[in-house]
């Protein structure tokens, strides 16, 4: 690891074209060398199949890159991600249940453009073109393709247009609960992090009841530091990150040209990330 210090620049949480970033692995990096970044971790949706890639460009870089995964889990219609690092990737389980969720996510995506196809101009063929080769297709996808037929200017104009769940275009894909997909990555020797819990306000953050249950189960730290996260919900965070000992984050949710957010506009501190690879069994970090 770089040595530490407290200028260090550490992104914990970035999406490549695997998932829904806009940029390969390759490329990924390359932004992060130009960003300035000393550690990076990768963590695209319920896939670890860029992890390689973005190992082979990292090389020489002097960059630190974490293997990580951002899982998709879900409390009934409400989706709560689970970000996780150092973890085994060749797991039994984590393999089926990612598996499980990309399939999930690939049929929901189909019916949302069955539906939208009726009063839009909008065919599977218009999404496909916005992936790349066995990205994990979903929402993001399907926006970029209304982008593309000009229905919208931006994803987030179709995020907060038909692409959202009020409008009947949309429904949840299947996912686990929370406390299955922390303990899927504890058990494969992970560090669970839940990622940005607080987007909705203090009013909505995990009850205390029920993240007692998550720590229970391996939960080891909170993103606090995130653009979508609001102030107060920050500070509850904090309280209960102070009270339980847990990781306290902060990171980019980077995905390239895909959204506005920019690399390190939120950095971990390198006490947190120590503890991370500490934590960690799973898998090793690789030093570029």
């Amino acid at each position: 690891m770089p040595k530490a210090d407290p200028s260090m620049l550490i992104d914990l949480h970035t999406h490549s074209s695997v998932s829904d970033g806009t940029q390969t692995p390759t490329q990924l990096m390359r932004a992060a060398v130009a960003a300035e970044l000393d550690v990076v971790a990768l963590t695209d949706h319920d896939s670890t199949a860029g992890w390689q890639e973005a190992m082979t460009a990292a090389s020489g870089t002097g960059v630190l890159l974490i293997p990580g995964i951002e899982l998709s889990t879900r409390i009934q219609y409400a989706s709560v991600h689970v970000l996780g690092y150092l973890f085994d990737p060749l797991d039994a389980e984590i393999v089926a249940e990612t598996a499980r969720i990309r399939d999930g996510r690939l049929h929901r995506a189909e019916r949302i453009v069955e539906r939208l196809a009726v009063d839009y101009d909008l065919t599977w063929d218009d999404v496909l073109a916005q992936s790349s080769m066995g990205a994990t297709i979903g929402r993001p996808h399907i926006a970029d393709a209304l982008v593309a037929r000009g229905h919208v200017p931006n994803r987030s104009a179709a995020f907060a247009s038909m692409l959202h769940w009020r409008t009947g275009y949309v429904e949840p894909h299947y996912a686990p609960s929370p406390r299955d997909g922390i303990r899927m990555i504890a058990e494969a020797g992970g560090v669970p992090v839940l990622a940005h819990p607080a987007t909705h306000g203090r009013s909505s953050v995990v009850a205390e009841s029920h993240l007692r249950e998550l720590i229970d189960v391996g939960l080891a730290g909170l993103e606090i530091g995130h653009r979508e996260n609001t102030e107060a919900g920050r500070a509850q965070l904090r309280r209960y990150a102070e009270k339980y000992d847990l990781i306290v984050t902060g990171s980019s949710d980077y995905h390239g040209d895909g959204k506005p957010n920019r690399l390190a506009e939120n950095s971990t501190a390198p006490d947190q990330l120590e503890r991370i690879l500490t934590l960690g069994s799973g898998s090793e970090p690789f030093q570029g």
